[in-house]
């Protein structure tokens, strides 16, 4: 729970002080790693190591996951007025969210051959528009449309081991659903059913850790930790779960 108490730049009047100032501009240079991970994922990338892309693509998920938490509790919207953090966010979330993971569609031949630079470039031309959309969340937090996380498809395509078709099929689908009202969770900002959330978002990244270092070229995922996978999978379902029981529900608006 955020604080309440008031700090010394809540004074009516008062300027904020030398304290404040420095934590808002931390919290910016957090947010700006994001971008630093975001380059070394890519050059990961162009080394043909996969599982280096991961990770990294990884920790700027982390950063992206917490930030705007510390960013609402440093109050950087009013301590650092003439520095837009939303634009930033965005800036680094295009970067990790869209064009490394088309990097990765392209690089890896994760589509039929011929395929890899159109979905590349479909990728990264449908997702400024959930960028760009005003609407893209809900009151309640939820995003409207699919929220152009291809880091978290690229991801399921390594873990699966899914065929260059059926990633086609599904890239096309997600591609699709950018301009459907189906809601999507937030799993650190929706308040409804917070307390399970959050666990099942731990459950999903420490599976996942253990998951992506698996050698696809030795063995699959799932064959070499089977229980590892079906906590991964069941983590994986509670997320569409929700997310399609709130795509049902009227938006609070409506109601």
């Amino acid at each position: 729970m955020e604080s309440t108490a008031m700090n010394d730049g809540d004074r009516p009047g008062q300027p904020p002080s030398r304290k404040e100032m420095a934590r808002a501009w931390a919290v910016h240079a957090f947010t700006a790693s994001g971008i630093v991970l975001g380059f070394l994922a890519l050059l990961a990338i162009l080394e043909g190591d996969r599982v280096a892309v991961f990770m990294w693509l990884g920790l700027a998920l982390f950063v992206d996951g917490i930030d705007g938490t510390l960013a609402r509790r440093a109050r950087v919207r009013e301590v650092t007025p003439q520095f837009d953090g939303a634009t930033l966010d965005n800036v680094v979330d295009y970067f990790t969210y869209v064009a490394v993971p088309a990097m990765m569609i392209y690089w890896f031949d994760l589509v039929p051959q011929g395929w890899e630079t159109a979905t590349a470039a479909a990728v990264m031309l449908v997702s400024l528009y959930t960028f760009a959309n005003q609407g893209v969340k809900t009151s309640d937090y939820y995003f409207s449309g699919f929220p152009a996380v291809w880091n978290i498809v690229v991801l399921a395509f390594h873990i699966m081991q899914t065929g260059p078709w059926t990633n086609l099929a599904v890239i096309a689908a997600c591609l699709v659903l950018t301009f459907v009202p189906l809601k999507y969770v937030h799993p650190f900002r929706v308040r409804a059913m917070r307390p399970v959330t959050i666990p099942m978002t731990v459950l999903w990244f420490a599976t996942t850790l253990r998951l992506v270092l698996v050698d696809p070229h030795a063995a699959q995922a799932r064959e070499a930790h089977p229980l590892v996978f079906a906590l991964w999978v069941a983590s994986s379902l509670y997320f569409v779960a929700i997310s399609a029981w709130r795509s049902l529900q009227p938006d609070p608006s409506e109601d």
